[in-house]
């Protein structure tokens, strides 16, 4: 029987669809190699270009480094402000940082939460590495939930990437633009889980974490 934890992050499906033949590098480099359109999609999937970094090691496919709290880009807040009037951001502050990769760090992150002001606007960042094999379908499911009871579930398409290289040593992520909810009812505690699975179901990272929703930065 699942848990409610797994209940709570079962990413949507999208009927019909069927996950694709696996391939190796060596496969999908040699994959008709006359084929000019072809050879452009590899090129951007950066199939061919420097030299693989993976550790030979660890068996991870899909190695999460960090998650950040990040200010939206420029563009986005303008918008935003001129329809909404005002708006608040994380200007001028230093990013907010989840370092998954610290020792320890995934196990101590639900008993240490971190403060986020009522009505900032905000990106999710996540900085990974691919190493081994092509990663298919990769996706960041959340489920939020306050004093026990789920309020909110978000999920954000990665996408599919190959091994990382000296050329490329890391992937990084921002997530959609968000705002944090604001007004009295709004603060409080939050807790989260989290996990990052890919199309084949592939559980790369699960955790748990917890912010607090003030009316003022700390």
């Amino acid at each position: 029987m699942a848990s409610r934890h797994e209940d709570d992050l079962a990413p949507s499906k999208t009927e019909g669809f069927k996950v694709g033949e696996k391939k190796t590098l060596d496969e999908y480099a040699k994959l008709d190699q006359e084929d000019e359109a072809l050879n452009r999609w590899k090129a951007s999937l950066g199939l061919g270009s420097g030299k693989t970094v993976g550790d030979p090691n660890d068996p991870r496919k899909c190695v999460i480094k960090s998650l950040a709290l990040v200010r939206p880009p420029p563009f986005y807040c303008h918008i935003h402000r001129a329809k909404q009037g005002h708006f608040q951001e994380v200007q001028g502050r230093p990013d907010i940082t989840i370092d998954l990769s610290a020792p320890g760090a995934v196990e101590t992150l639900k008993n240490k939460p971190f403060t986020i002001k009522e009505g900032c606007r905000y990106q999710m960042k996540a900085i990974f590495v691919v190493q081994h094999e092509v990663l298919s379908g990769l996706k960041y499911v959340q489920a939020l939930k306050r004093k026990g009871i789920r309020v909110g579930k978000d999920e954000e398409m990665i996408g599919s990437y190959p091994p990382n290289t000296t050329d490329k040593p890391t992937y990084e992520k921002k997530f959609a633009p968000e705002e944090a909810p604001s007004g009295i009812m709004a603060r409080g505690h939050y807790d989260a889980v989290s996990k990052f699975i890919d199309d084949d179901d592939v559980t790369h990272l699960k955790f748990e974490w917890s912010f607090d929703i003030t009316k003022d930065w700390k």
